[in-house]
């Protein structure tokens, strides 16, 4: 008996079909591979912790150049030498502040809620380098980050990331330019946390002051840059317990 697949029917049951094979394809396929996932997200994780205390492999004229993932995780143990967890308002040492959700961390420090803040202290030049996570919120979607500090509150580098800002204008605080800017500045001022300001009025294209507290915006991205402002603000404010046992006065 044939078939007639010009009716309705035909076409619903043929729907069904598909969509539980693909569905089940799918979930296989998740399944299968979400040991490889969380290892890549383990690995993207540590280059962007390494990338903000400095340890890349940027050349002079380069973009952004992460250390490898073959590497990556022989560089980070090499280089992370101790991980904490800040939990109101005390500092211990715990190895599994890398497992830290973040993102929701910081939104229960936001809300004065109980939260663990993850902190990993590196090397580099024989120095400590002091990385500090960031999550905040952008144009369109969240931004986040990491910061690195030494003794002094000189910063060392950063790394930011965003889901969904603008191309080609707020989209560009992931690029190197951008991110250059902050080496140098400090995060404080007359004794206060007072962050880095994104400026729109700050005339310093070639960022050679240094003492000013603040970095040139991106052009068109006034509000992206605003919440990379607020985000190392509310970064600083979340950390001061522990940035005040390890500042230089």
């Amino acid at each position: 008996m044939a078939i007639n697949t010009e009716k309705n029917v035909y076409t619903i049951i043929f729907a069904i079909v598909m969509v539980v094979v693909v569905g089940s394809l799918l979930a296989f396929m998740a399944s299968g591979l979400s040991d490889r996932i969380k290892e890549n997200e383990r690995f993207e994780k540590q280059q962007n912790i390494l990338y903000a205390m400095g340890v890349n492999e940027n050349t002079p004229d380069s973009g952004v150049n992460f250390i490898p993932t073959d590497v990556v995780e022989e560089k980070f143990d090499e280089r992370i030498k101790e991980q904490y967890i800040l939990a109101d308002g005390e500092v211990k040492k715990d190895d599994n502040a890398f497992s830290l959700d973040v993102k929701k961390q910081i939104a229960a420090f936001k809300k004065g809620e109980d939260a663990q803040l993850p902190i990993f202290v590196g090397e580099k030049d024989g120095e400590n380098v002091y990385v500090l996570p960031m999550y905040g919120k952008g144009l369109w979607d969240a931004i986040w980050g990491y910061i690195s500090v030494d003794k002094n509150m000189v910063v060392q580098g950063v790394y930011f990331d965003h889901k969904g800002e603008t191309a080609g204008l707020g989209a560009n605080i992931k690029l190197r330019f951008f991110m250059d800017d902050f080496i140098g500045e400090s995060i404080m001022d007359n004794g206060s946390y007072s962050g880095i300001t994104v400026s729109k009025t700050n005339n310093d294209p070639l960022n050679e002051d240094k003492q000013d507290n603040k970095v040139d915006a991106i052009a068109g991205s006034t509000i992206t840059g605003n919440g990379v402002t607020a985000m190392i603000k509310e970064t600083l404010k979340a950390y001061k317990p522990y940035l005040e046992t390890i500042r230089t006065n």
